[in-house]
């Protein structure tokens, strides 16, 4: 055997111990995607715990869901595990058929205890995603009485009646992943439902097997035939955990690794002109935004919001300083979600903005915070807006601390401006629009720091009980246009100014087909990747 094909097995050995020496990755072998990325936010890879985007991500291509978000078929819900649904006339008894013939991992075929099983083990483990199940009203107590079996049908019954697409949203979340509960169960260990144990292994129904896992080192798939979508067509995906921008572009470069999925807008810069890579755009899921604290009173002034509105260079920031890593977007639901607004009428207009201030009746200049994280970015988003905001009278001092403390203070609405960014939670117009648009109780003591609004002292008014309604609307369409009425009323009076949405930019050798990084309201796909 000649070494030009002795060296791929040579180099996916050493892949799969984690251990590769640089030398070996002067080409990637052609079964194999090797990627480089951040992945120290990694917690747990126990799909009913992970909770962190690099968790989430690997666990989308080892194990599968009931309802599912096709890459292929944006913002439709599509058969995943359950090859049909159903809710009954009662608006609470939800039924799912689980598909014939798909297996697990192990072998063990597919049934629908093990999907009850696991949304019930979801409730029972109580991590930090559980609340994407437990909101519909399961507690540990009742949830075997919640979600039954009857034949080859999972029966999952809510507290009350909601949007039926609410439901079936939330379960295309991660934390609804079906796992193998024979195997999982039969590795429990003092009561933890084998927890321990999915922390370096899988069992679950996806295209890819996990092979290996080293936390803040990077870990090793293995595509499995006779996959249910059909087989993966590459056998390995190899993550390494590389933080450094600069260094993930030099081995883009080299071809040491096939994608890289930190890059800078310098990076990317600096790969213009290099005829062996291309550069993908995609959208994410965070929102930047302000948040003015009501309990100001020049703040509370609707004028004086309104002339913030105008007084932000949403384009000139686009353009330069967030180049690439965010778009201007002025509503709290990100592109990709059901009712997400794509119209963003504020620009920058500083002789609008000074007559707004004028009518206010405030006195000038306005002597305001804004606080702010130490980082690099945002300190730029935040001088930004200190100039533009003093030039029409608002004289902006800023407020630097670390995350922590930042964050501390928002919540604690001691802050008087505070720039922030916000990241759904499970892929339902309801995450955003709960926390945005509602405040239950806008006192100091409900100490409601999950809402948002709350944490501005904003009293939403009416736009509480249109989300309230929009929750649990059973028409699509209709809950569709109730979400847009709602940002839209949000966008003009609230408390809050919408910016931007966040962008990605990947690094990809061009060898690299149909690589899917994950949207606004689900996570990367591996199976479909073609070299």
């Amino acid at each position: 055997m000649n070494m030009t094909t002795q060296l791929p097995r040579i180099a996916l050995a050493a892949l799969l111990a984690c251990s590769a020496p640089a030398a070996l990755f002067a080409a990637t072998p052609a079964d194999t995607l090797v990627v480089a990325d951040a992945i120290d936010d990694i917690v747990s890879i126990d799909p009913h715990e992970a909770f962190e985007f690099s968790g989430v991500d690997l666990n989308n291509n080892l194990y599968d869901t009931l309802v599912e978000l096709d890459p292929l078929k944006p913002g439709e819900l599509v058969p995943g595990l359950a090859e049909s649904w159903s809710v009954d006339d009662d608006g609470v008894t939800y039924r799912f058929k689980i598909k014939s013939g798909v297996t697990f991992s192990s072998g063990n075929p597919l049934t629908a205890e093990d999907a009850a099983g696991s949304l019930r083990r979801v409730v029972k483990l109580n991590k930090t995603p559980a609340f994407i199940l437990t909101q519909f009203g399961f507690t540990p107590e009742n949830v075997d009485q919640m979600i039954t079996v009857e034949g080859d049908t999972m029966v999952l019954k809510t507290d009350k009646a909601y949007a039926p697409t609410f439901v079936y949203n939330c379960l295309t979340a991660g934390v609804a992943n079906i796992v193998d509960m024979t195997t999982v169960m039969a590795n429990e260990a003092n009561g933890d439902m084998g927890n321990e144990w999915l922390k370096s292994n899988s069992a679950g129904t996806g295209a890819y097997v996990l092979k290996s896992y080293k936390p803040n080192e990077g870990y090793i798939l293995e595509a499995r035939s006779g996959h249910w979508r059909g087989d993966a067509t590459l056998k390995n995906i190899f993550m390494r955990h590389i933080p450094e921008p600069a260094t993930q572009r030099l081995l883009l470069e080299k071809g040491d690794i096939d994608v890289a999925r930190g890059l800078t807008p310098t990076d990317v810069d600096g790969l213009t002109g290099n005829a062996d890579v291309r550069i993908q755009d995609d959208v994410g899921g965070q929102v930047y935004y302000l948040a003015m604290n009501q309990k100001k009173a020049e703040l509370a002034n609707p004028k004086v919001l309104e002339a913030m509105r105008w007084a932000v260079d949403y384009q000139g920031m686009t353009d330069t300083i967030l180049k690439g890593q965010w778009g201007v977007h002025q509503a709290f639901l990100p592109e990709g979600f059901l009712g997400a607004l794509t119209d963003n009428p504020y620009s920058l207009d500083v002789e609008k903005a000074k007559a707004l201030l004028a009518e206010s009746g405030v006195t000038l200049p306005l002597e305001v915070g804004l606080t702010v994280r130490n980082d690099q970015e945002r300190m730029d988003i935040a001088q930004s807006i200190q100039n533009t905001f003093g030039q029409i009278g608002i004289n902006v001092t800023l407020d630097v601390g670390d995350g922590k403390t930042v964050l501390g203070k928002y919540r604690a609405r001691q802050h008087d401006i505070t720039l922030q960014t916000w990241g759904p939670d499970y892929p339902d117009p309801h995450t955003n629009a709960s926390t945005f648009a509602m405040n239950p109780d806008n006192s100091d003591e409900a100490g409601a720091t999950g809402f948002l609004a709350w944490r501005t002292a904003w009293d939403p008014a009416e736009l509480g009980p249109m989300t309230e309604a929009a929750v649990v609307e059973k028409d699509g369409d209709k809950r569709k246009a109730m979400y847009e009425e709602i940002q839209r009323k949000h966008r003009d009076s609230s408390a809050f100014v919408l910016m931007f949405q966040q962008k990605s930019q990947t690094g990809l050798r061009n060898n690299v087909q149909n690589f899917y990084t994950g949207g606004a309201t689900d996570s990367v796909v591996y199976w479909l990747v073609t070299k």
